[in-house]
């Protein structure tokens, strides 16, 4: 068995070789860019702002309006909240030796019976990827059995927009369904060892020197 998060799945879609040697083979890491240094920090400082109420710094006060909207969504307060599934997708613990899958939600409030959850997005919003909001609302609904409801959002924190989605424990199947198709092909790369190389306009950032389809920035 094998556990995934969404965004080792999207490495995986990008190009199952780089998975493989990334993140089975351990051969190569990720280089750690300054975008994603930034991006790092940046979750830290809102974490932070929210959690202990520590002032930002003067780069990022800009970003204070934004979070001061969050901070008067009623309900309980849950900043940088780890969750963890089983194979049988019910709530566990991150360290559990049977979990399935894992990830963190960057801004959580439990208000009853509703949720409200958002992702910190640092990066562009021309091409947002909501289905990563989809993974986290069905693991809060596991994690929160008394939650029916979801609102969600991107919210890209350079450009001042939201992306909003809305999702319902009805929906729950239809919504783990998106995920299965992917999930399917990962199993079978596993149980194969085939992890062929996909060439795409990314090879350029992959670790993966050794890979045929490499080439320097």
């Amino acid at each position: 068995m094998f556990t995934w998060s969404y965004s080792s799945l999207k490495d995986y879609i990008t190009c199952p070789k780089q998975y493989q040697e990334v993140k089975v083979l351990k051969n190569y890491q990720k280089e750690m860019t300054e975008q994603i240094l930034y991006g790092n920090q940046v979750h830290k400082a809102l974490e932070n702002y929210i959690k202990d109420g520590e002032p930002l710094a003067q780069n990022y006060q800009r970003f204070a309006p934004l979070m001061d909207t969050l901070k008067e969504i009623p309900g309980e307060f849950h900043p940088e909240l780890r969750m963890a599934l089983n194979f049988d997708r019910k709530a566990c613990k991150w360290s559990d030796p049977e979990c399935w899958v894992r990830g963190i939600v960057d801004f959580l409030v439990i208000d009853g019976e509703h949720a409200f959850i958002v992702d910190y997005k640092t990066g562009s919003n021309k091409y947002p990827d909501v289905k990563q909001l989809r993974l986290m609302a069905l693991m809060v609904m596991e994690h929160f059995p008394q939650i029916n409801k979801v609102k969600a959002g991107l919210m890209f924190v350079m450009h001042n927009s939201f992306i909003t989605e809305e999702y319902t424990r009805e929906e729950s199947e239809k919504l783990w369904n998106s995920f299965i198709p992917d999930l399917e092909r990962l199993k079978l790369s596993y149980e194969k060892d085939i992890w062929h190389a996909t060439p795409n306009n990314l090879c350029g950032w992959c670790p993966v020197k050794s890979c045929e389809h490499h080439k320097e920035r």
